[in-house]
C-alpha cells in the first residue's frame, strides 16, 4: 500500500522553471518504479516521466525530453520532476504514480503547473 501527495505546482511564465515533488508513504517505497503523468484540459492523461525502483533508469516523453528531468530520492521517500523551459502546452494537471504488479496501481492526487504566455 502506497499513499501520493504532489506539490510544488504553480503559475510560471514560459522559458521559466519548476519543481515538482511527490511525497510517498507505506510500505517499501523503494521497491516501486515511479512516474509522472499529466493531463490538461479537454485531454487524455498522458506519460511524462517514468524512473526505476532503483533510480538506475529513466524515460521521457518526447514532448519534454530534454526539458525535464526525473529523480528519486528513496531516503526521503520522494520522487521530483524538475521542469525548466516551460512551455504553455506544459500546463495540465501533474500526478505522480507508483508502479508495481504490472500496473500503475497508485496514484496522487495531482498538483496543477500553469504556463503563461
Amino acid at each position: 500500500q502506497v499513499q501520493l501527495v504532489e506539490s510544488g505546482g504553480g503559475l510560471v511564465q514560459a522559458g521559466g522553471s519548476l519543481r515538482l515533488s511527490c511525497a510517498a508513504s507505506g510500505r517499501t517505497f523503494s521497491n516501486y518504479a515511479m512516474g509522472w503523468f499529466r493531463q490538461a484540459p479537454g485531454k487524455e492523461r498522458e506519460f511524462v516521466s517514468r524512473i526505476s525502483w532503483s533510480g538506475g533508469s529513466t524515460y521521457y516523453a518526447d514532448s519534454v525530453k530534454g526539458r525535464f528531468t526525473i529523480s528519486r530520492d528513496n531516503a526521503k521517500n520522494t520522487v521530483y520532476l524538475q521542469m525548466n523551459r516551460l512551455k504553455p502546452e506544459d500546463t495540465a494537471v501533474y500526478y505522480c504514480a507508483a508502479y508495481s504488479m504490472g500496473k500503475w496501481d497508485y496514484w496522487g492526487q495531482g498538483t496543477q503547473v500553469t504556463v503563461s504566455s
